[in-house]
């Protein structure tokens, strides 16, 4: 049950989030709670490293890069652990998310994102500038993407500038699908102020997203956000999980209905892998 203090934060946030596009609530997992969700992340990370290169089974998928000058791979993120990992599935299902998704996406919820981004110290990890919305494919499958998804973000660690933080700029989500630069792939990729003046917005309305472990951070899918890399001496942790209004979206894993957290079923629905189908057996990639 929340106090007063708690429901006036959520009910700022609403406000934030209507306004500019984003909020952030601070403390929303304690610090026992927390470091639980850090040990499995840990567990985690070390079945990717041991599996040495990027890794699939059904929705669940390790992905791994190159390591530079000759280093071991680097793991980047993990999508889906919830279907390996039931303390991670209670997380993504806490009735805390309903509780503040409800004003903004009702109580019927689904969940096209689950998944996990590290940064260890040095390792570049970059998010080039982008919008989420332009992964929401195919587009007939996800519909009214301005005010129907809320994408959260949990952190595991500080997350500051040297850390290489989370970057909006604040009510670019007001301006709609933007034409960023989507050439080659986001992740891995700097951000270029450059390719802000080139869809009429400016890097001096840059904030970064500060967050203390525990604190949370939402974001619409027209937000314009990227990060940079790790230049702190601690790794950054971040749980990511993305939430849509049940009625506009065909796909993903039920989360929530009537406001009630909703388990996993038996089988892996369709998400974004699209060959769920035809290879969800384990294999390389």
């Amino acid at each position: 049950m929340q106090n007063a203090a708690q429901q006036q934060s959520a009910d700022d946030a609403v406000t934030r989030y209507r306004r500019d596009g984003y909020a952030i609530i601070r403390g929303l997992f304690a610090p026992d709670e927390v470091a639980a969700i850090g040990a499995s992340v840990d567990r985690l990370h070390a079945e990717a490293v041991a599996h040495g290169r990027s890794f699939r089974h059904g929705n669940l998928f390790y992905r791994m890069a190159a390591g530079e000058g000759g280093a071991a791979p680097v793991v980047q993120m993990v999508q889906w652990p919830s279907y390996h990992m039931p303390e991670l599935d209670a997380v993504r299902r806490d009735p805390r998310w309903a509780a503040l998704l409800a004003p903004l996406i009702g109580g019927d919820i689904k969940q096209i994102i689950n998944q996990l981004h590290w940064k260890k110290p040095g390792s570049k990890g970059d998010f080039a500038w982008h919008q989420d919305s332009q992964f929401r494919k195919p587009e007939a499958a996800y519909r009214n993407l301005s005010d129907a998804y809320v994408q959260t973000g949990l952190a595991i660690d500080p997350h500051t500038r040297d850390s290489g933080c989370l970057r909006f700029i604040p009510r670019s989500h007001l301006k709609g699908e933007l034409a960023l630069d989507y050439s080659s792939d986001v992740l891995g990729r700097s951000m270029d102020d450059e390719a802000l003046a080139a869809v009429g917005l400016s890097a001096n309305d840059v904030i970064d997203v500060l967050l203390e472990p525990g604190d949370v951070a939402l974001w619409n899918s027209y937000m314009v956000h990227g990060s940079g890399t790790n230049r702190s001496d601690h790794q950054r942790r971040l749980f990511i999980n993305g939430y849509v209004r049940a009625g506009d979206c065909d796909r993903g894993e039920w989360a929530f209905r009537a406001g009630k957290p909703v388990p996993l079923g038996p089988e892996p629905v369709l998400v974004h892998y699209e060959q769920l189908h035809e290879r969800p057996e384990p294999h390389y990639v």
